[in-house]
């Protein structure tokens, strides 16, 4: 890990000299380099907010759509099956395009650039929380489900006492690996206006027109930012093991 953060260090200062970059639009050591790079910086809350909002809606409504698929019932079985499938062959660009500038005119209803970007993002992830949440569910034994009957509880209440406090702990690093893909999908709300890490960097292209350095660091942003999250998931994957 030291190893690659240093390389991501050394790389944009070893190309500072070639004809093809000019870092100077970035450097903290001049007036028009810092400015810029606080500019870039700025979209880094929005991006981190935008990721976990989205993640946390996900979540619950990965576990609403997830519920019926534990049911014997072969209507509520195919609800989750469509739902689920419908979502995930949904590209989410197309989705946030959709629910910004199409259901306004379907419906009359419409929302904020930032609102349309969490809800379509808390809706297409919702479809992959689904299936971790089921897979999660399907993992505990049938011995679990007997012993919460055995002591006179229903269905929901054994599902929230005796279950999912066992598949919650099953599911947690694959909940954090999809944090990692949302924090990526992310940057496609720049789309509709939102004040990203990538909407910055376009905006700041338009007027530099440097648009190699931009993006070079623009990459740089993600790949760092993805890296520290990525590590911390994995070190609560070695503690969860551990437990």
């Amino acid at each position: 890990m030291k190893k690659l953060f240093f390389l991501l260090l050394v790389f944009p200062l070893t190309s500072c000299g070639s004809n093809e970059l000019n870092w100077l639009i970035l450097s903290p050591n001049n007036l028009e380099g810092l400015t810029n790079l606080k500019f870039l910086l700025s979209g880094l809350s929005t991006t981190i907010f935008i990721s976990v909002v989205s993640i946390i809606i996900s979540i619950f409504l990965g576990l609403i759509v997830a519920l019926p698929s534990l049911s014997k019932n072969k209507i509520l079985t195919y609800i989750n099956i469509g739902y689920v499938e419908i979502v995930r062959a949904i590209p989410l660009l197309v989705l946030i395009l959709w629910i910004y500038y199409g259901l306004p005119i379907m419906t009359g209803i419409s929302f904020s650039p930032f609102v349309s970007g969490i809800i379509a993002l808390s809706i297409s992830e919702s479809a992959f929380q689904a299936e971790i949440f089921r897979a999660g569910i399907n993992s505990i034994k049938k011995s679990q489900w007997e012993a919460g009957s055995s002591l006179g509880l229903n269905f929901y209440r054994i599902l929230r006492l005796v279950i999912l406090p066992q598949a919650i702990k099953n599911i947690l690093p694959a909940i954090g690996n999809q944090f990692v893909y949302v924090l990526k999908m992310s940057s496609l709300v720049s789309i509709i206006g939102i004040g990203d890490l990538t909407r910055k960097a376009n905006e700041l292209v338009v007027t530099t027109y440097r648009p190699l350095e931009i993006y070079t660091f623009l990459i740089l942003e993600y790949l760092i930012l993805i890296l520290i999250v990525s590590y911390f998931v994995r070190k609560f994957e070695r503690k969860l093991k551990k437990d």
